[in-house]
């Protein structure tokens, strides 16, 4: 913090989206972002080097549930575990891989197969989720889908990611970690900061120590994952407990 504090303009800002810019609801297309984190975030975008949402929904989809962010200065977004990119209003991104429709072609035979109520599954264009918090038991519904799922995925090249009440099958070779390394090494970071909620954010709290930089991890605390609070070095009360801690940094840069 020092150091982001001493140099903002080499400080690089990341954020994962669900859960940490947004509350996570039942509907995953309802997650809209905290009403205060996008006049935060351009505070910020005004004293760092950059600021970076890592997600792994499509980088449009944040950008649709999180108006105003298209307007902070310096975003980029990250999406699919960045193997998709928004900056200045484009997005760049590979083709996507044939493995994800021919998986989600055979999830809702399996789902019916295995007689699960209130699963949902979100097509992500890249990936596919399956979740189970409208299950009427969304713990039990989430260890029945492990196993069957990890061999769909295994069929059609592709990995599982676990979230909070969520598997998604998506492709290998990235993950927010990598992502996050990569930007930082473009960026030519001096310091970096990372905020995050759930199990996919560990590999950008492992990219932070890994890259050398003084770096912080921060975690937008819930009761349902612990693993990450765990390795942080500050935990904060979910989204609300976020945007707090980055309006006070954005206040601390505009008072130097």
């Amino acid at each position: 913090m020092e150091a982001i504090l001493r140099d903002p303009a080499g400080a690089v800002i990341g954020l994962d989206f669900d859960g940490t810019l947004s509350p996570i609801v039942p509907d995953p297309a309802q997650a809209v972002i905290h009403p205060e984190a996008p006049a935060v975030l351009a505070e910020l975008g005004a004293h760092v080097l950059a600021v970076a949402v890592v997600t792994g929904r499509p980088a449009a989809t944040a950008l649709e549930l999180g108006p105003g962010l298209a307007d902070v200065e310096g975003l980029v977004v990250l999406g699919h575990y960045g193997f998709e990119r928004w900056e200045d209003g484009r997005i760049s991104a590979p083709p996507p891989p044939p493995g994800v429709p021919r998986a989600e072609a055979e999830l809702q035979l399996l789902l019916g197969t295995l007689d699960l109520k209130g699963v949902v599954i979100e097509d992500k264009g890249r990936a596919v989720a399956v979740h189970t918090r409208r299950s009427p038991d969304p713990e039990g519904a989430l260890a029945v889908l492990r196993e069957p799922l990890a061999k769909l995925a295994e069929k059609h090249d592709l990995v599982i990611e676990p979230g909070r009440m969520v598997l998604e099958l998506r492709p290998p070779g990235m993950d927010k970690g990598h992502a996050l390394s990569l930007f930082l090494a473009e960026k030519a970071a001096r310091s970096v900061m990372f905020v995050g909620d759930d199990l996919g954010d560990l590999a950008a709290f492992d990219a932070v120590r890994a890259s050398g930089l003084p770096g912080v991890t921060v975690c937008s605390g819930s009761a349902e994952v612990t693993a990450l609070a765990e390795r942080a070095d500050i935990v904060v009360d979910g989204p609300q407990g976020v945007v707090a801690l980055l309006r006070e940094l954005g206040s601390a840069f505009s008072r130097s």
